[in-house]
This record gives C-alpha cells, structure tokens and sequence, in this order.
C-alpha cells in the first residue's frame, strides 16, 4: 500500500498523521477523559514529550512498515484545528482504534470518522474482517460499534490506563458491512 490518502467528511478531514502533528497530539491528548480506557502501554501520567516519542517510536515505523494507517481527524470548516485521531492496525483481535479531545466529544465525529475509515479498510485495504477491543466502561466508544452494527464476540481481562478492566471484543465482517452500510459487492 503506497500513500496514506486524505478523506472529507461533511464536518472533517482526516489528513495522514505526521511528524509535525506531535504538537497538537501533545496538547488534546493527555486528559484522563482520553486516555483512562486506551491500553496500559499508554504512560500516565503522559510526559512533556510523549506525542513526540509515540510518533517516532510507534506511529512512522508502523506507517513504514505498512501495517498501520493512522490519521488526525480535523474540522473540515476550520483544517488547522486538530481534534482527536483515528488509526488501522493489521494486528489479531485489534483493527482500529481512535480517541476524540473532550470539547468534541459527544457530537458524532467519531462516527462520521469511523465510516470512512471502515470504507477504507473493507474496500481499499480489502480486508474481510474488524475487530476492536475496548473497555467495558467504555461507553461512548461501544455506541459507535453497535451503531455501524458490530457485533460483541468475547469479554476478557485487559490492562487500561485505569488499571485491569474487562474488555470486549467487537466484530464487523465485510459482508456485514456492505450490507449495514448499503455498499454493494
């Protein structure tokens, strides 16, 4: 896969994360609103230079190496205003994954991002199936599963910023897909 694309949405554009959006990262991403339900490998409290490290050490290599697709999700009426991120993963059991800023949570962005994502990862990637993990106590983040019609196939332990939690495991096939979100094969 070459180029990471940029996609609009009617209030966003997601623009391929890249070095130079450490700053913004550094600054909507360390709130416990954010980061209470994300993997432990998350360090908490976040240090001064932890976007620039999680995108030297995590996010460009993952690109490089073509296994990850990772974005900055932005208001399409306002571009230099970043608010949250969204990623792919070609890993087992763990396929996407986002976080949202607190000021905009709550208002369907993350939804709008997801479909265009999806589209991406079942159409252009390709890929027959999606699977997500999250908190159970993740709320905000199970609403949008149930909305784009995952279904909840396993309920394990996992290690969270907030300590262990159980964790689901949300599934989409692409013939799910197509079917849910009217696209035709």
């Amino acid at each position: 896969m070459g180029s990471i694309p940029t996609f609009h949405t009617s209030r966003l554009l997601l623009t391929p994360l890249q070095a130079s959006d450490a700053a913004a990262i550094q600054q909507l991403f360390p709130h416990w609103e954010v980061v209470r339900y994300l993997d432990s490998r998350v360090p908490w409290p976040y240090p001064d230079d932890g976007a620039e490290q999680y995108v030297q050490n995590v996010v460009l290599p993952g690109i490089r190496e073509g296994k990850e697709w990772h974005w900055m999700i932005r208001l399409s009426e306002k571009p230099e205003q970043c608010i949250g991120s969204i990623s792919l993963y070609d890993q087992p059991r763990n396929n996407r994954g986002f976080w949202l800023s607190p000021p905009w949570q709550g208002q369907g962005y993350m939804q709008e991002a997801c479909e265009v994502i999806n589209r991406f990862w079942f159409e252009t990637l390709q890929r027959p199936l999606m699977q997500v993990p999250k908190a159970v106590g993740n709320t905000g983040s199970r609403r949008v599963s149930e909305r784009e019609g995952m279904r909840l196939i396993e309920v394990t332990e996992g290690n969270f910023v907030s300590g262990s939690l159980a964790k689901e495991i949300w599934e989409l096939r692409r013939e799910d897909w197509l079917n849910h979100s009217g696209v035709r094969s």
